[in-house]
């Protein structure tokens, strides 16, 4: 009896105990005394496994918990990476504050005569302007070079690019401005050839002459070597320093290329050459392949221009050979400064990189003058009115001395 009674759950022992029979009902406080222990027993060690179960149920739900947290701290840190903005990108170019789709172009300083000495700086420019792009010369008073050593090149939305020729290719495919897309295959080919005897030829016989007389270049072109590289020293040490080295690199240079080996009148006779064969393919014509400019017309602006515009108070044969031998070419030059250069005056009077560039306007100062008009109008009516006080108050004085003196005299 005592063994089924420790076997029921202890909330079902009451009902149990009521349906015993009346013969057991003297052993039912004695059964129910040995009952209680037993059921007890088993009440105790399932509520002390039930509390262990639940201790073991929530350490798993916080390790749950926190596990969870770990993984939703992981998904958000991912997030927040994916999120993040990609870190700036650097640019290894002088104009580190650039704006977009500006070019920016590095080369000589102007001169008062032409906007500039170096036939490929003005060569890039002018096809610049030629084309229509926006581009900003840098005023860096010919401290940089590009990485190929050369003046000019151009930085473009952080990258940059040196070299006239490969300037103008890349620049024409990125904007589509080919100056030659109409010229035929032939009108091509001859194009290549003449620009080439211009740049390979032409200009460093105009260099041999600069070499020979560097003197003549600071004084032909009225060149302040002070503006153009931004020195404090005085002009006659800087004029110095030029001639010297000027004329040293260039006679290296020269020989390098194999011009300078010979005379300074076979130089002379090859640059007449030169401009003759020029002056015959122009003929009659405004340009050289018709009514438009192309790239061979920007070519040879730029290296005639270095003889035309020389001051007529130096003397070189080659550029009277061109004044008096090839007077289309003196045409084709002015042609081409007044379509691309209307600016020239200006650039050559102020010496402006960016003459191109409207300038902000200044601010009007109307109200503030007329405030101080009115201030000084103001100003001048109080004095003036002081004065008339001082005036009448003199007077009255003067009146009352009068009568004082009258009364004096009429009492004596």
């Amino acid at each position: 009896m005592a063994t089924e009674v420790a076997q029921i759950p202890a909330e079902e022992t009451p009902a149990v105990a009521a349906s015993t029979e009346n013969a057991e009902q003297a052993d039912k406080p004695a059964a129910a005394t040995e009952a209680a222990p037993a059921a007890a027993a088993p009440a105790e060690k399932e509520g002390a496994g039930d509390a262990a179960q639940d201790k073991d149920n929530k350490e798993e739900k916080a390790d749950a918990a926190a596990g969870d947290g770990e993984a939703k701290k992981e998904e958000a840190t991912a997030v927040a990476k994916t999120d993040a903005p990609p870190p700036a990108q650097k640019f290894n170019v002088h104009k580190a504050n650039f704006e977009k789709d500006i070019i920016y172009l590095y080369q000589f300083s102007r001169t008062p005569l032409l906007p500039s000495l170096s036939p490929y700086c003005l060569k890039v420019e002018t096809w610049l302007r030629l084309v229509g792009l926006k581009y900003e010369n840098v005023d860096h008073k010919m401290r940089f070079r590009s990485k190929k050593g050369q003046l000019p090149f151009i930085e473009l939305n952080g990258e940059e690019i040196a070299d006239s020729a490969i300037i103008i290719k890349e620049l024409s495919a990125k904007y589509d401005k080919n100056l030659d897309a109409g010229l035929t295959a032939e009108q091509r080919n001859v194009s290549y050839a003449t620009i080439a005897m211009l740049e390979n030829h032409l200009i460093w016989i105009i260099f041999y002459w600069r070499a020979k007389y560097p003197d003549n270049v600071l004084k032909g072109y009225k060149v302040n070597l002070q503006h153009a590289l931004g020195l404090r020293l005085p002009n006659s040490i800087l004029n110095f320093f030029f001639k010297i080295t000027f004329g040293r690199k260039g006679t290296k240079k020269l020989k390098a290329h194999g011009i300078g080996v010979h005379s300074a009148e076979e130089i002379e006779e090859f640059g007449k050459s030169d401009l003759k064969v020029l002056s015959e393919m122009l003929d009659c014509k405004p340009f050289f392949f018709g009514d438009e400019p192309t790239t061979l017309d920007v070519v040879a602006f730029a290296v005639l221009s270095q003889l035309h515009y020389l001051s007529k108070d130096i003397a070189y044969p080659l550029r009277d050979y061109m004044t008096e031998k090839c007077p289309n070419l003196i045409g084709h030059v002015s042609r081409m400064k007044d379509k691309c250069f209307p600016d020239w005056d200006e650039i050559c009077t102020k010496l402006d990189l960016n003459a191109h560039i409207p300038k902000p306007e200044p601010e009007t100062k109307e109200g503030k003058e007329g405030g101080e008009q009115e201030k000084s109008n103001e100003q001048e009516g109080t004095e003036g009115d002081k004065i008339e006080k001082e005036l009448e108050k003199d007077k009255s004085n003067e009146k009352e001395s009068t009568e004082e003196n009258k009364e004096k005299e009429e009492t004596k």
